[in-house]
């Protein structure tokens, strides 16, 4: 069996999540215009989570939707003849909104270039930021995140899986080396 290294756990996770939400009310002076959207799968719990975290602090709702960029991939047709194409809901303008994409691992930079590209068909932001929980290197683009949680050196044989309760049952990211 292959061991597994525990990166972050439920109290780092939440830890961080507070952190970069404080950040981003900064950087914004506030959440007037500003929207989430999360990047499906585990981006949408995370933007939720932040929305949620920003609502309590300034008691005001964030705008939040999410994002299947599946078909805008530039290696979908590598990675299945037959995608599973998830849903996309951004049930607001986003014109003039200030927007901060949200996913769980950067890695190439390939999946935020897509997302970018999906979003610039739903209207025209007036900034686009970005938020990674793990950002692990390797960048094939050149794409950096405002907000990172944790900056983790890898090798690109290793994987990272984030898991959350929404989804997996737990709050953990884990990295898992290469098959030996």
């Amino acid at each position: 069996m292959t061991p597994v290294h525990t990166l972050l756990d439920a109290q780092d996770i939440d830890r961080i999540l507070k952190r970069i939400a404080h950040n981003i009310i900064e950087v914004h002076k506030g959440s007037a215009d500003l929207a989430l959207v999360g990047i499906q799968t585990r981006g949408v719990f995370l933007a939720r989570r932040l929305a949620a975290i920003i609502e309590a602090i300034e008691g005001a709702l964030v705008p939040t939707g999410t994002m299947d960029i599946t078909l805008y991939r530039d290696d979908w047709t590598r990675i299945t003849h037959h995608p599973v194409v998830q849903a996309t809901d951004i049930p607001f303008s986003v014109d003039g909104k200030q927007v901060v994409l949200v996913d769980d691992v950067m890695f190439t930079g390939r999946t935020v270039r897509a997302a970018m590209d999906a979003l610039m068909d739903f209207g025209r932001a007036a900034r686009i930021e970005l938020v990674v929980l793990v950002d692990r290197g390797h960048r094939e683009l050149p794409i950096t995140a405002n907000y990172v949680g944790k900056v983790v050196e890898t090798r690109r044989s290793e994987t990272v899986n984030v898991l959350l309760t929404e989804k997996d049952g737990q709050d953990r990211v884990v990295l898992i080396p290469a098959a030996a």
